[in-house]
């Protein structure tokens, strides 16, 4: 091949991946959370107006979570998202693994405007929520007041529903036996809190029945399967108010975490991001959430603005933080393989 011709084809080659550079720094500002009603009601308060007001194109795309799948994305070179709300544990692992942009806190309004636990490195907090207690005011005229109400089947017969894992599962067991909310991790921490945790579960393990998805424990309820169940709080605010349902929460013993908004790493839109984040981060903007879904909100003046009797079925209620406990990262990246196996063991006895 003549020297001349050998030009020719590269410069060719290059022309081809300039195009394709320009094409990857065109695309539009991809955001990522977590579908159906919720996205929606994201849709209405965030993406839209933000998209009007700042002339960037939004697209919004769900996702069902997965610390591998954010590692694909990154690490493979072919991302197409850059905006992702991801849960506490993804958050931690991503950050430590490099594939989550450090934040400049300054350009989406500061560290001291959020509440303590929605800063982090890597993430700036969406939402907060919890664990609760759920159960069906129609069928249970006397509402339980906490875990051990949820594992005293004389008072309360019936089935009952936990998550399907050991996460909130075993922090429930010690606190219906008797450990208090502020000393769970430290009970947890040691081999003796671990048994004691399943010793309790063995207590009522004839009436368990299990839940992997958010939709289920509704559905339990409805169909009077459980008599009570762990839930997220937003899922019973939602079928209070969509599907007329007459549920009660118990927030004495909750545990709550907050997700968080990410940047994945080498994001082409960087800039547009942080501006994404800047708004979403509002009070205005924040404040209007909770008034669609039962989330708590992370900003601090947009936790003022939210009307009181709505601010009663937040998880940033003061009432309802009161007794309750933050799900410990920490422990649960150092011990989620191993107590997932032992769980999954006792699980499938009966």
């Amino acid at each position: 091949m003549s020297i001349v011709r050998k030009g020719i084809i590269a410069a060719a080659a290059a022309a081809v991946v300039a195009t394709a550079g320009v094409a990857a720094q065109a695309r539009d500002l991809t955001v990522v959370s977590w579908g159906d009603a919720y996205q929606a009601a994201q849709g209405r308060i965030y993406f839209k107006p933000f998209s009007e007001q700042a002339g960037v194109p939004v697209i919004d795309v769900p996702w069902n979570g997965g610390i591998g799948v954010l590692r694909a994305k990154v690490q493979g070179g072919a991302s197409d998202w850059d905006v992702v709300q991801v849960e506490s544990e993804e958050l931690e692992l991503g950050c430590e693994e490099g594939i989550f942009e450090e934040l400049d806190w300054s350009k989406i309004g500061g560290k001291d405007a959020y509440i303590p636990s929605a800063v982090h490195d890597c993430g700036v907090g969406a939402i907060v929520y919890n664990f609760v207690i759920g159960y069906d005011k129609n069928k249970l005229s006397d509402a339980p007041d906490g875990w051990a109400d949820f594992f005293d089947t004389q008072k309360y017969p019936g089935k009952r529903a936990l998550r399907k894992g050991p996460k909130t599962t075993l922090e429930a067991a010690l606190m219906a036996d008797g450990v208090p909310p502020a000393e769970v991790y430290k009970v947890l921490g040691t081999d003796e809190g671990i048994e004691r945790a399943f010793k309790k579960l063995d207590s009522i393990r004839a009436d368990l029945i299990f839940w992997e998805s958010g939709a289920q424990p509704p559905q339990l309820l409805a169909s009077g399967e459980v008599t009570m169940t762990s839930v997220y709080n937003g899922r019973i605010d939602a079928a209070n108010k969509n599907d007329n349902r007459n549920f009660g929460m118990v927030w004495n013993g909750s545990l709550f975490t907050v997700d968080s908004w990410v940047i994945l790493k080498d994001s082409p839109n960087l800039d547009k991001a942080y501006q994404f984040l800047a708004f979403a981060g509002t009070p205005d903007a924040q404040a209007k959430l909770p008034l669609e879904i039962a989330y708590g909100v992370t900003h601090k003046d947009a936790i003022k603005q939210i009307p009181e009797e709505r601010g009663k079925d937040l998880p940033t209620y003061e009432a309802n933080m009161a007794n309750a406990i933050q799900i410990s990262d920490a422990f649960w990246l150092e011990n989620i393989d191993r107590l997932t196996e032992r769980f999954n063991k006792w699980a499938a006895t009966q």
